[in-house]
């Protein structure tokens, strides 16, 4: 094995390895830089000590055939569905078309980055970019563990720049229950009548959505996003069991109509309050005594929530109680930013708040800390006396 010191046509400076496979065959491998020829030096001799130099040219295989062949088969099969989804898609639109047909050997690092700037230019949001990244470093990692590359160049590569992330904007008590009203009451919806010179039509009244029992569910949702932090695919994998004394145990989560762990994988107990406990027992009443082991929040069928099913309520139900109360756009994640809040106005430590949450006491800083700089000097209220309060105001002014 030797390293040779060359000169490109265009003036550009390479280092090529030189060596012999188990065959006879001589075989040469060019790097941009002296550090990662000797680094692939080092691995040949260490593969040859080993007897494992013969698979050093499996490199050959493109990244799409190793997709096919290997990474779907055999490591895709332990990702959750929803991963599994996400990956495809962000694979067949932005990593398939560009470097499915590169051999997994001319994957550099130039290589990789120049795909990067070059998706960017076209127009393509930065978090995709980032994704299909990460994506992309777990693929040829693989490949590295499999001995058909020897480095993965993705880790050199500088992920794009995220946009600007807005600070959360936690939906206060009286928000939230102008929300839970519109979702128990919503209002009819009035047609007017045709203008004149146009085809005739008298003004009628559209009768208000949803029946009595799907408006109490959504109401109880509101209620568990906003009371208890839950991130919605755990509210909507949460069982009847789950609800205990004084706390709420969070440990599954809903996957597109699947039920399996929660993100971070283990469970944790969320402070169960007093207003929530009370919604809850009212809605376990109109549900019909439902089964310990039931879901509180099933489809028609009983069955956990599809994706589909989820967004089409977030399009069609939530969007209409956003209307009502007049924001504009919000998501139901946001709610679990409230629930943050209210721990926070009590004045509880960022630990304890990270602990309900269900992530890291850094993220939950770096989250809030614009709300805790906010409630300094504010003076602290229990959570349970903020919503009662709300909601007090909420009945006098239905009233």
């Amino acid at each position: 094995m030797e390293i040779e010191r060359r000169t490109t046509k265009a003036g550009k400076t390479v280092y090529r390895v030189r060596w012999r496979d188990p065959e006879g065959h001589r075989r040469t491998r060019t790097f941009d830089t002296k550090g990662d020829a000797e680094t692939f030096g080092a691995d040949l001799q260490l593969r040859k000590r080993l007897g494992h130099l013969a698979g050093i040219d499996s490199g050959k295989v493109t990244l799409n055939e190793y997709m096919a062949q290997t990474w779907v088969p055999v490591h895709a099969a332990n990702l959750a569905v929803s991963t599994r989804k996400t990956y495809r898609q962000l694979y067949a639109k932005h990593l398939s078309p560009f470097l499915g047909s590169h051999p997994l050997r001319d994957i550099t690092v130039e290589v990789i980055a120049r795909w990067q700037a070059e998706r960017l230019r076209s127009g393509a949001g930065p978090t995709s970019i980032r994704k299909s990244l990460v994506l992309l470093s777990g693929i040829l990692q693989t490949a590295v563990q499999a001995g058909h590359l020897t480095i993965n160049p993705a880790r050199a590569v500088r992920k794009a720049k995220l946009p600007h992330k807005e600070e959360v904007r936690p939906l206060a008590p009286a928000t939230v229950e102008a929300l839970r009203e519109a979702a128990r009451n919503p209002a009819p919806t009035e047609v007017a009548a045709s203008k004149s010179g146009r085809r005739r039509r008298r003004a009628y009244t559209v009768p208000a959505p949803g029946t009595p029992y799907v408006r109490h569910r959504d109401a109880t949702m509101i209620s568990v996003l906003a009371y208890s932090g839950l991130r919605p695919q755990e509210a909507l994998a949460l069982r009847w069991v789950d609800v205990r004394e004084n706390t709420l145990l969070v440990q599954r989560a809903d996957a597109d109509g699947q039920i399996k762990s929660t993100k971070n994988t283990y469970a944790r107990t969320v402070r169960l309050l007093e207003p929530l406990a009370a919604d809850l027992r009212e809605f376990k009443l109109a549900a019909g005594r439902p089964r310990a082991n039931a879901l509180i929040f099933p489809d028609h069928e009983g069955q956990p929530w599809t994706k589909d099913d989820w967004d089409n309520w977030r399009a069609r139900n939530f969007k209409r109680m956003l209307d009502a109360v007049g924001i504009e756009e919000s998501h139901p994640y946001a709610l679990r930013h409230s629930f943050a809040s209210l721990l926070l106005h009590e004045g509880r430590s960022v630990h304890y708040v990270a602990k309900q949450l269900g992530h890291g006491a850094r993220l939950t800083l770096d989250t809030y800390g614009h709300v805790i700089d906010e409630l300094e000097d504010a003076p602290q209220m229990p959570a349970v006396d903020a919503i009662l309060k709300a909601r007090r105001s909420s009945i006098t002014a239905a009233a």
